[in-house]
């Protein structure tokens, strides 16, 4: 039964992280190794040939001579056998560490035996040389096993089942020396060899593997890089849209769906349930917009009897007989009748533009292919949010207006202008909308000028490539502008984004030191001198990181340096650990006091108490076994990684708990650049655009139209408003995109009422 249960794909799965994991793990250890390589070889050479070592026998000076030039010569073959030597015993460890979980555990009862005499000198023997490191390492050691811990789903990996440990390292360098020296005599020189200051450092690796294994966290409001989900979620929402066209196209004329690869539209929902020009003012069949041309006089076609007629004056019901030709055909007629022409006046549009809804309904009904028909409904959907929108300045839906017939020639030519947002003329008619909401500066701005030479130029060529034309002029005038506005407030970004980095800075620091406060037993002399002094060095050193890679680094190994001086010391190795590292800490202390100026006498004063502790230390009496000393030493270690890294991790659930129990951080996550929101606020309704996030995404610039009113908020002062729903984001897809998503949401739902009532029926 339990073989079944850890074979399920649940667990295989979480084995399988696992082993990734380790395998990580791994191979960082196995490449910090074969980077050191070669520099322990050479110390390895020279300690061999120096004869102040060698001692008063004569054929151990002759072994060491022999075996220093063997090494010095060939010293490339020693490193190759020690690094490979070095990734397989980890792996082996490793191995050890997390069984695999695909093969059963064997039923084979365990059976005792006697252990040689030659194995267990040996493991004494590297119980001795390795103690050392295992003493300068313990608090780093006591953490990875901790973490280890935790990716195997146990407490923590003990000492002696840590495959990272500093004797697995020792044994497969003395492996790798029996296997280069051929001299079995010379084989016992390796273990006078493995010490510190020839062996490689184990405090880096260490680091780097303790830094691989913790948990992955940031500023409150640090910067995230949300475009994968944002994308997913923009192609989801796209497919949902095409479906739901593709409900409302059906299936029309072969020719065109095949263009599209994709059903072509039939009509929009009819009767009560579909959509119908809006009787709102201004686009009704009874009365104009205020401000916008009135509906044309009628006019016969072109080819059709002389009662035939196209448009008629609202109201008076004109009889007509249908049209068999297509609607694009109809159109061209038209604009060579002189319908929808006519050059486009400075001020005041032309008399000649007239409305698509009209359109419609001046034709008799059923005149119309479904492609044609639901094509015309769509854009006179989308025309009347435009025309409507009174947040959008008079002058820009004017001309918006005069789109109303090539866009409509350019969707019946290419029906792809439903389905991609790069489509020419929906691109033209999303940027004219969008960029005319801000109120231009006149007739004279260059946005504004832009925009009427595309609408003229659309409006004369009536050809694909005037759009694309059009188009692109228009982008170029944006990005000037914005390149403005930019140095515009290029001085005040500059500043917050300094004051930014350094509230940024000062956060984590005071985080980083209040984290090892909680977690370790420190001293009063030292937890004062890190919470009031050492604050503003490791503030420094997160605001300067990015010019000096590495100040963060130092400056906090200095403060964990610091507090490892001031932790008693039970064992010899210890204390000399502590008077060898003592010259490069304090040398650390001060050259990061001297950056923050602390000059005066208070600072004497505690490095004079700091002396008097690290001698009381070092003079303590030793009453303990070693074994016992060292047992002790890495007892207190472990206990110290356990409080340190359960508060970490209970700061990072805290963290991630906050962000998804409050809809307003999610909401906030959301704004990007460019989006216009709507405050609502004492002033009343304010629509104003976000200029500028910084980095972090603690401040935000918003600009009013005709980029008045620029101001910036805090990102506290936006969750607030969040929270009481005083902001509100528009819509953030183009007015295309926004109205076709209703109509086919709407689609969707008229289909599932009708699915309703046949199931009922």
């Amino acid at each position: 039964m339990a073989s079944t249960i850890a074979q399920t794909p649940a667990v295989r799965k979480a084995a399988a992280a696992q082993q990734a994991a380790l395998d990580e793990l791994v191979a960082m250890a196995a490449a910090h190794a074969q980077d050191a390589m070669p520099g322990v070889a050479q110390r390895m050479a020279v300690a061999l040939l120096d004869m102040t070592a060698a001692g008063p026998d004569p054929q151990q000076a002759a072994r060491r001579i022999r075996s220093g030039n063997l090494l010095k010569d060939n010293s490339y073959a020693f490193v190759h056998l020690a690094s490979t030597g070095i990734e397989l015993a980890l792996r082996k460890e490793v191995a050890r560490l997390a069984p695999s979980r695909d093969k059963p555990a064997t039923g084979a009862p365990l059976t005792l035996s006697l252990v040689p005499m030659e194995e267990m000198d040996d493991q004494l023997a590297f119980a001795s040389i390795s103690r050392p490191f295992d003493i300068a390492c313990s608090e780093r050691l006591a953490s990875l096993g901790v973490r280890l811990g935790m990716l195997l789903g146990r407490e923590l990996v003990r000492a002696s089942h840590n495959p990272f440990r500093p004797e697995v390292f020792l044994r497969a360098l003395q492996d790798a020396w029996r296997e280069f020296e051929p001299d079995t005599a010379s084989h016992e020189l390796v273990l006078a060899l493995l010490r510190t200051g020839i062996v490689f450092e184990f405090g880096p690796l260490l680091d780097a593997l303790n830094d691989r294994l913790k948990p992955a966290r940031g500023e409150r409001f640090a910067k995230t890089d949300d475009s994968a989900a944002t994308r997913a979620a923009k192609a989801r929402r796209d497919a949902a849209v095409t479906e739901g066209l593709k409900q409302l196209f059906g299936v029309a004329e072969p020719a065109l769906g095949a263009d599209l690869d994709i059903p072509l539209i039939a009509n929009l929902p009819q009767g009560s349930g579909g959509w119908r020009p809006s009787a709102a003012a201004g686009f009704a069949v009874a009365a104009p917009v205020a401000g916008l041309p009135a509906a044309p006089a009628p006019h016969a076609v072109p080819g059709h009897p002389a009662g035939s007629h196209v448009m008629a004056p609202a109201g008076q019901g004109v009889s007509m007989a249908a049209i068999p030709a297509p609607l694009i055909e109809m159109l061209e007629k038209l604009s060579a009748g002189g319908v929808a022409a006519g050059a486009m006046p400075a001020g005041t549009p032309s008399q000649d533009v007239f409305y698509l809804p009209r359109l419609k309904q001046s034709l008799p009904q059923g005149s119309l292919s479904r492609g044609d028909e639901t094509t015309l409904d769509l854009l006179s959907r989308i025309f009347e949010t435009v025309l409507l929108d009174e947040s959008i300045p008079q002058e820009t839906r004017e001309l918006i207006a005069f789109l109303q017939v090539p866009v409509l020639k350019a969707a019946l030519k290419d029906r792809s202008f439903f389905f991609e947002e790069a489509h020419p003329a929906r691109r033209m008619l999303d940027l004219l909308s969008n960029v005319g909401w801000e109120q231009p500066g006149g007739q004279d701005d260059p946005v504004y000028r832009a925009m009427r030479r595309g609408v003229e130029k659309v409006r004369d060529e009536a050809q694909p490539e005037a759009f694309a034309a059009a188009v692109a002029d228009l982008e170029a005038s944006i990005l000037e502008r914005e390149s403005i506005e930019a140095q515009a407030i290029a001085g005040p970004i500059a500043q917050a984004t300094r004051q930014e980095k350094q509230q940024a800075a000062t956060r984590s620091a005071k985080k980083a030191i209040a984290t090892r406060l909680a977690g370790e037993q420190v001293v009063l002399l030292v937890g004062t001198f890190l919470e009031q002094r050492w604050t503003p060095v490791l503030t420094l050193a997160y605001v300067i990181e990015d010019s000096k890679p590495g100040a963060i680094d130092n400056a906090t190994r200095a403060m964990d340096d610091l507090i490892w001086s001031v932790k008693p010391k039970a064992t010899q190795e210890e204390r000399k650990a502590l008077i060898a590292r003592l010259p490069g800490l304090l040398t650390t202390l001060n050259k990061w006091l001297d950056a923050v100026k602390w000059q005066d006498a208070e600072r004497l004063q505690f490095f004079a108490e700091l002396a008097e502790c690290h001698a009381a230390i070092v003079r303590a009496p030793i009453e303990l076994s070693p074994e016992r000393q060292l047992e002790l030493a890495v007892e207190a270690a472990q206990q110290d990684a356990m409080r340190r890294i359960a508060q970490e991790q209970a700061a990072a659930r805290e963290e991630e708990a906050d962000v998804q129990k409050d809809p307003a951080a999610a909401s906030l996550a959301t704004l990007v650049r460019g989006m216009r929101v709507e405050f609502n606020g004492k002033e009343g309704i304010r629509k104003l655009k976000l200029a500028w996030v910084s980095p972090l995404r603690t401040l935000f610039i918003f600009s009013g139209a005709g980029r008045k009113e620029a101001f910036s908020l805090p990102a506290e002062r936006l969750l607030d408003a969040f929270r009481t729903g005083s902001i509100r984001v528009l819509a953030p897809e183009g007015v295309v995109g926004r109205v076709l998503t209703q109509a086919a949401g709407e689609a969707a739902m008229n289909d599932a009422h009708h699915d309703a009532l046949h199931a009922a029926g």
